[in-house]
């Protein structure tokens, strides 16, 4: 599963619970066998509707089976968040999740990260304040743990996607001052963006169009997400967030199965932005599309290499170096064979 073999992994889980409902693994391989389903169909780009409902109805039946409990409790999770980033059934997705958090004997950080969850939805749903409250409820609750400023960082996204950005900056700035870890890539970058465009842009009115397609790309509304992002392009050409509209819609292409016109951009970045902060992205990015999607992993491993030489401190680089090496050896191995 972790490999993205999803089919292999599908027949091994399988092959336990085919042990019978007695077997002690059969409860934790019957979710894990939903769970690789759901990776391999929301995971492919070009799932229908018709496989969507099919996987809910796995949902259904699992836990019509093994009940709602403790045990099952992870299984509700990504119950809801099919309901909600998939369906689009909001409501149901919200109802799950107060039923998972209510659960008697839950562990406490389990119900915050169902809480964040829903939270998540609630912005999906425009429910705002709401998310905003739960948010902060996690951060109180678990202020001196990395769920704490998970939650700190997902109310300064919040504030951010609403157009507050120095509010969101300050809490970004409060997030990487609290910690002794490294901030989340994530955060970092989201702090950075802020920084770099209110620096430099007074009107802030492109930053304003850019974090409302933002939004809408959390909220799965990926043609008013790319509406909003060609806006920025025209009305803003040349425009220091350019570079980051390019990777915005390429990170929406992706999963449309929109391979090629996702590679074009993500190449358009390293060529024409090299010395941008999202220039290691964009090659990393870009090698995982030709050795994953695009099937060329000469190509796929010409970028590690490159990203390996241009960009050496890089927090891609562990993992382009394994996939480079792993590239040579397949390659060695084919040319012998």
């Amino acid at each position: 599963m972790n490999n993205l073999d999803f089919p292999v992994a599908e027949k091994c889980f399988q092959y336990v619970m085919d042990k019978g409902s007695t077997n002690m693994n059969y409860v934790t391989a019957r979710m894990e066998l939903i769970n690789v389903t759901n990776e391999r169909i929301t995971g492919s780009g070009t799932y229908t509707r018709a496989d969507l409902l099919r996987l809910e109805n796995d949902y259904v039946i699992a836990l019509q089976e093994l009940g709602k409990n403790v045990a099952t409790a992870p299984l509700i999770r990504g119950f809801s968040h099919l309901q909600a980033f998939y369906l689009h059934n909001t409501g149901k997705a919200i109802e799950l999740l107060l039923e998972a958090i209510d659960l008697p004997n839950l562990k406490t950080q389990f119900k915050a990260e169902c809480k964040l969850e829903l939270a998540d939805i609630y912005v999906f749903d425009g429910l705002v304040w709401d998310a905003a409250l739960l948010y902060g409820q996690v951060d109180k609750d678990f202020k001196n743990d990395a769920l704490g400023r998970e939650a700190k960082f997902r109310n300064a996204r919040l504030s951010y996607y609403l157009g507050e950005f120095d509010w969101a900056k300050d809490q970004l700035n409060v997030l990487k001052a609290a910690t002794s870890q490294l901030i989340s890539n994530d955060a970092l970058s989201l702090s950075l963006l802020i920084t770099d465009i209110t620096n430099l842009d007074t009107t802030m009115e492109a930053l304003l169009m850019y974090s409302r397609a933002d939004l809408y790309d959390f909220q799965n509304k990926d043609s008013l997400s790319m509406i909003t992002l060609d806006s920025i392009l025209t009305v803003f050409p040349g425009h220091m967030l350019s570079d980051e509209v390019w990777y915005k819609k390429a990170q929406i292409l992706k999963p449309q199965g929109r391979f090629t016109e996702a590679a074009a951009l993500l190449a358009e970045i390293t060529e024409k932005y090299p010395e941008d902060i999202l220039a290691d992205d964009a090659m990393y990015q870009l090698g995982l599309l030709y050795e994953n999607q695009l099937n060329d992993k000469e190509k796929a491993k010409t970028i590690y290499e490159s990203l390996l030489t241009k960009y050496p401190g890089s927090l891609f680089v562990v993992d382009a170096r394994k996939r480079f090496r792993l590239l040579r050896v397949i390659k060695s191995i084919d040319s012998f064979s």
